[in-house]
């Protein structure tokens, strides 16, 4: 039986993460184990992967090391089902701009940025707290059964910039707008905290746990 994976790269969150996996997982009756490794044959044969991350952008980067940053690239080409959580998103990207240049996994466009907008604005950084999401129902399976006043729990003060439209999923607003759910082929990633966000995460990780791309 192939094994849902969260993976361990000394990012946070693994714990929570991996709870969340299995709270979904057993509401689903699915018979899959939910595992935390950062073996790389574990992540290369597993039936979904789930990367966490809290910090910053350089250092949960750089924790991919050991043949775990090839392991997520072969595994996801397969078309392995990828979810990446808060910097686990992040880092999807093209690369991150937070203290230094440090290069993404180039999977979807655009850069991770401090919200400066938001600053500008006099709002506080980190953003953290409940934001509301917002989403056109039926865009993707990812949001399915979703209440409209969906909130998620975001703690960041870098997000994405100059995304492609196409992998935009669910946006929230603070000091503009803030992708929150992103997602192209058989990899997404939400910029807050699926584990944190009560019944709307757990929501978002029985459709992850169910999907199909």
């Amino acid at each position: 039986m192939k094994p849902i994976v969260v993976i361990d790269y000394n990012g946070g969150n693994l714990a929570s993460a991996a709870q969340a996996a299995r709270r979904a997982s057993a509401d689903l009756g699915l018979p899959n184990p939910v595992v935390i490794t950062g073996d790389p044959a574990v992540v290369r044969d597993a039936e979904r992967i789930i990367l966490p991350g809290q910090g910053a952008f350089a250092n949960c980067a750089a924790g991919l090391h050991g043949g775990l940053r090839a392991a997520l690239d072969d595994a996801t080409a397969a078309g392995t089902p990828f979810l990446g959580i808060c910097v686990g998103m992040q880092l999807m990207a093209e690369r991150g701009l937070e203290h230094e240049e440090t290069p993404g996994f180039g999977w979807i466009d655009g850069e991770i940025a401090r919200m400066d907008q938001a600053a500008a604005e006099g709002l506080r950084l980190p953003h953290m707290g409940w934001n509301r999401l917002d989403y056109r129902a039926g865009m993707h399976p990812l949001t399915e059964g979703l209440s409209p006043d969906a909130h998620g729990y975001f703690v960041h003060s870098y997000a994405l910039r100059n995304w492609n439209p196409a992998d935009l999923v669910a946006s929230a607003e603070y000091g503009g707008v803030v992708p929150a759910i992103v997602a192209r082929g058989n990899r997404c990633g939400t910029q807050f905290h699926v584990e944190k966000s009560q019944r709307t995460g757990l929501r978002i990780m029985a459709n992850f746990l169910l999907w199909q791309p």
